[in-house]
């Protein structure tokens, strides 16, 4: 075992789980992290579901990449999902590569890397598979569960699926099912990784194509507006345009760093099973078009947050959920935070935002600790 794996908790889930593409998977690791602590009566636990390029280092400084944790604006000591009050769970999702299983781990009947020979997963899969962790923690039922973008489908999912495990849930800036366009831009990114000449190829890794598909997925974080006053036509060099295709401006250096970064922290064959998992989710199918019949057991309060400037995920999808939830008399408040800098909102020291997480939090907390007082 290297350094880097002895810095990986793992759960080995040694029941069966019937994945949705009816293949059934076994004695298979869940990687996962944990801050704060439990309490005596089990009842301050957040689950954090992690986006596409997350796992389960959501604060302090990430042991792998040595960079800080996803979440690190939201989550800690004395922050809006204070890690001295609550105790906070993450797991690297089925399909990942930091620990969970995914492409990126041996298959034990070949002794080699699954690669693309690993079952297709869904967010339902996913979810199913934190289930376990929680009963390995002995968690009945949790504080709330969180997350934002495809961690908000998770948390979506998760109590359409155990409708009594959450007093309370945070889906942050994520849709019931993706749009045409969501699933256009997964796939533009899926192709620059499959037309990578070292995709496939025995020892070596599809970097430059992965590299491409992250460039063109961080364009959809941020907001025209943000990435105008953040650079604007600004040249890398102060001195005229070099008349080559070199990175003239700013947010082509920029756009090449995200690249270059990602590739070395993520498994390009990950990259195209999350984002598949992102594009087959779809509750509203799940449930015969009818997205209210999603929650129609669920006795979770709800705070859905969107964000004025996200185009991926734009408000009126965000929208869609808090109808049903009524259409279902579900218990559900509704907040837009203003806010220029794009879907990625979510991750970054936006006040509003942390502010609502903060006191939903704090109000389902304190709620509770009255109810068990009368």
């Amino acid at each position: 075992m290297n350094s880097e794996t002895e810095n990986i908790k793992k759960l080995i889930i040694d029941q069966s789980l019937e994945l949705d593409c009816g293949k059934i998977i076994k004695n298979f690791p869940l990687a996962y992290e944990t801050y704060g602590a439990l309490n005596k009566s089990k009842s301050n636990a957040i689950l954090t579901f992690h986006a596409l390029s997350g796992d389960q280092f959501v604060t302090n400084i990430n042991p792998i990449t040595k960079r800080e944790g996803w979440w690190t604006a939201a989550v800690g000591p004395g922050k809006a999902i204070d890690t001295n009050k609550y105790f906070v769970i993450c797991a690297n999702v089925l399909g990942g590569c930091m620990g969970s299983y995914g492409p990126k781990e041996i298959n034990p009947e070949t002794n080699k890397l699954f690669g693309t020979t690993f079952p297709v997963i869904t967010i339902r899969d996913m979810v199913k598979a934190q289930k376990y962790l929680l009963d390995h923690l002995g968690i009945k039922k949790l504080l709330a569960v969180t997350g934002g973008s495809m961690g908000g489908m998770q948390v979506l999912q998760f109590v359409s699926l155990y409708p009594n495990m959450a007093h309370s849930a945070i889906p942050i800036a994520c849709s019931a099912s993706h749009s045409a366009q969501n699933i256009a831009l997964n796939e533009l990114g899926r192709q620059a990784i499959m037309a990578d000449p070292n995709w496939k190829k025995e020892n070596s890794t599809p970097d430059k194509g992965l590299a491409v598909a992250r460039m063109a997925a961080h364009i959809t974080y941020l907001s025209k507006q943000g990435l105008q006053e953040k650079f604007g036509r600004k040249l890398q060099d102060k001195g005229s345009l070099k008349f080559s295709f070199d990175a003239d401006f700013q947010i082509e250096s920029y756009l090449r760093y995200q690249g270059s970064t990602f590739v070395d922290r993520f498994d390009a064959n990950s990259y195209l099973y999350i984002t598949r998992a992102m594009d087959y989710f779809d509750l509203n199918k799940q449930f015969n078009g009818n997205l209210s019949l999603a929650f129609k057991n669920t006795k979770s309060k709800f705070c859905i947050i969107s964000f004025s400037s996200d185009w991926l995920y734009p408000t009126i999808e965000n929208k869609e959920i808090v109808i049903a939830l009524n259409a279902c008399g579900a218990n559900v408040g509704f907040v837009e935070i203003n806010s220029d800098k794009g879907h990625d909102s979510f991750l970054l020291n936006v006040p509003d935002f942390l502010k609502t997480v903060s006191e939903f939090l704090n109000s389902t907390y304190n709620g509770i600790n009255n109810e068990k007082r009368i």
